[in-house]
């Protein structure tokens, strides 16, 4: 397809720089349109899985991301008294051609950042600049934005692609579906936070403990070269309402542990203490577990969506980042490699839609954390025989169910034709 056209990306997260890395591979030249005025290493931790990791390997960016994460290796679930339902080799040692990375949120982003100034320059990214609304007009695409802070007019660009990766409040949606409300509240909320630990006290696994009403997740995302400190990232998920209520408070808020952190008092296992990593904690923020419901179209002409604004889902399963990444890399290889524009975006859909839709879906059924609910069922006390009412293989068959269904078991990841034309 033409290389000159003009593609408009809104949004410099980490799908809207990767999208623009993307396509820089493949000729383009896009721009990147962020309302926040200076970009800054905020979040936490994520996961990136082996198949959004065959996508950085594919754009020459393993080794950077390999020197800020940490390669997971193992996945334990245990229930709150300790016991472990599940276990099972990740990344590399399940047999994955391209490892599984856990990474802080902020660091990555600005390794994005900084590929995507060194590909397209930086008066391609273009921070300060929110979006107040998009005109199609035949084969272009109008677009406003504002200075947010001061509601100045920045006036008008034109564009004749816009890839909308503004996440879960996106402008773009909001503008093809105003009806549409809130993003949907499970009615539990995330309370995350990043702590350092000592050298050696914890490998690099991703611990999933307790049940649906009250969980902890924590993994590390660093270590520093030089004393070998860790930066463990953990989760606390508790439930504070009712499924489809409002969220009681406003996103990213600041908050004081203690009103919530005795639940947590006796949940010890190796090398981690619960209270012990929440109460060293500087700042912990607040964060209501929220999704939306998947969509019938993504793309209305010449106006396209990706990551969160196109299938924002609980954070279960480790597929957020994931997802919008392969986002990124499907939707440069359409645009370079189809005959027009709108069988570009029409082949990007066609291959992404539905199945992230059917991910959000299985998110909202706990996903592979299902394990965790029937264990507390079926064996709520340190008596009960595990293996009598719950077989490894009932265990070994959700994971691999979920597996399956979003794609990224190593025959399906290996399998899969890549996204460098």
């Amino acid at each position: 397809m033409e290389q000159r056209l003009r593609i408009a990306i809104v949004g410099g997260g980490i799908v809207g720089l990767a999208t623009a890395i993307s396509l820089a591979r493949v000729g383009f030249k896009p721009t990147v349109y962020e309302a926040v005025k200076k970009p800054e290493p905020l979040g936490v931790g994520i996961n990136l899985l082996p198949h959004a990791v065959r996508e950085l390997t594919e754009l020459g960016l393993l080794a950077k991301a390999s020197k800020i994460g940490v390669l997971i290796d193992e996945l334990v679930y245990r229930m709150d008294d300790g016991r472990v339902v599940w276990r099972e080799p990740r990344g590399l040692a399940a047999g994955y051609d391209w490892p599984q990375i856990a990474i802080h949120r902020g660091r990555f982003q600005m390794l994005l950042l900084e590929e995507a100034r060194a590909l397209i320059g930086d008066d391609s990214i273009r921070f300060g600049h929110a979006l107040t609304a998009v005109e199609p007009a035949g084969d272009a695409v109008t677009l406003r934005f504002m200075d947010r802070t001061t509601g100045a007019s920045l006036g008008d660009v034109t564009a004749d692609v816009v890839i909308a990766a503004d996440g879960i409040h996106s402008t773009i949606r909001k503008q093809f579906y105003p009806t549409e409300g809130i993003p949907k509240w499970s009615g539990v909320s995330l309370f995350r936070g990043a702590t350092t630990v000592p050298a050696g006290t914890v490998g690099p696994t991703m611990n999933w403990t307790g049940h649906s009403r009250q969980k902890f997740v924590g993994y590390p995302i660093s270590v520093d070269e030089q004393t070998g400190e860790i930066l463990f990232n953990f989760i606390c998920d508790i439930q504070t309402g009712e499924p489809g209520s409002t969220p009681r408070e406003d996103w990213n808020r600041k908050v004081d542990p203690a009103e919530w952190l005795g639940g947590y008092a006796n949940w010890k296992w190796p090398g981690v203490d619960v209270t012990a990593v929440v109460s060293k904690t500087t700042d912990i923020y607040e964060f209501p577990m929220v999704d939306r419901d998947p969509l019938p179209r993504w793309t209305h002409g010449r106006i396209t969506l990706a990551g969160d604004a196109a299938h924002p889902m609980y954070p279960i399963g480790s597929n957020g980042a994931t997802q919008g990444l392969i986002d990124a890399r499907a939707l440069a290889f359409h645009l370079a490699t189809a005959p027009t524009v709108e069988a570009a975006l029409g082949r990007y859909e066609d291959e992404r839609r539905e199945p992230t839709g059917r991910i959000v879906l299985a998110n909202r059924s706990l996903g592979p954390d299902r394990v965790l609910e029937i264990a507390r069922e079926r064996a709520p006390t340190p008596g009960t025989d595990m293996e009598g009412v719950f077989p490894t293989s009932e265990r070994e068959a959700i994971s691999r169910d979920y597996k399956s269904l979003a794609a990224f078991n190593p025959v399906q990841v290996k399998a899969r034709k890549s996204y460098t034309p």
